[in-house]
């Protein structure tokens, strides 16, 4: 990527988007570019935080890992977006663990430079809090889905957010495994209800999407508790 255009594509992150010119240019000084391959990661939980990440393109996923080696997924990013912020935040350390689904181009900005632009610019901090509070409260969702919502009620939460026109598109990576992980249970399970869903013709499969056919009774068992 050139000057300009990383210069333009750090201008359209939140964090960034009221920064000056100077600022900004400051910011790409401190930028580091890379490429990732699929099954690749980025860095792993525990290991010295380097900078915040921000996609230029690209999938990958956000992960915590057991002792037993069972994944929790946290958050997927995609093109435009930021990741690692508790990170640079906490000492220098990374939370989380995060892997490429697919070949992706990322941009690090280098977390010391990072920290001295917080200290200068008030809307950066401003930004960067709002984005952690609203971490804050999605953990506190999940947490909150996982104590009191089925697995039933779990997938039908996630195909009716990822619907569009009561379709869900599924990228290559997003395998049943994959959505097992995101709603916080297993494969088995997870296509045991793919497995219901479909024979009580609330859903229909198919290889790059999945149908909706039943709204209103995703609906039902998406709002049931245990």
């Amino acid at each position: 990527m050139s000057r300009d255009e990383i210069i333009n594509l750090l201008s359209r992150i939140s964090y960034f988007s009221e920064l000056d010119s100077v600022a900004l240019q400051h910011v790409y000084t401190a930028t580091i570019e890379q490429n990732y391959e699929a099954g690749q990661f980025t860095f792993m939980e525990g290991e010295p935080c380097v900078g915040l990440y921000i996609v230029k393109s690209g999938w990958l996923r956000a992960v915590r890992i057991s002792p037993a080696g069972r994944e929790q997924v946290i958050r997927f990013v995609g093109p435009g977006e930021a990741f690692n912020e508790v990170g640079v935040l906490t000492g220098g350390t990374n939370v989380i663990s995060v892997e490429a689904l697919e070949p992706a181009k990322v941009l690090i900005v280098q977390r010391k430079v990072l920290l001295g632009l917080v200290d200068k610019h008030p809307s950066l901090a401003k930004s960067i809090i709002e984005n952690l509070a609203r971490r804050v409260l999605y953990a506190m969702n999940m947490v909150t889905d996982l104590s009191l919502h089925s697995v039933e009620s779990r997938l039908a939460q996630f195909l009716l957010g990822e619907a569009d026109a009561n379709t869900v598109h599924r990228k290559k990576w997003a395998t049943q495994a994959a959505i097992a992980a995101r709603i916080g249970t297993v494969p088995v399970v997870i296509n045991r209800v793919f497995r219901s869903f479909t024979e009580d013709h609330l859903i229909e499969l198919e290889r790059e999407k999945i149908l909706i056919l039943d709204h209103t009774g995703l609906e039902k068992i998406a709002s049931s508790k245990e």
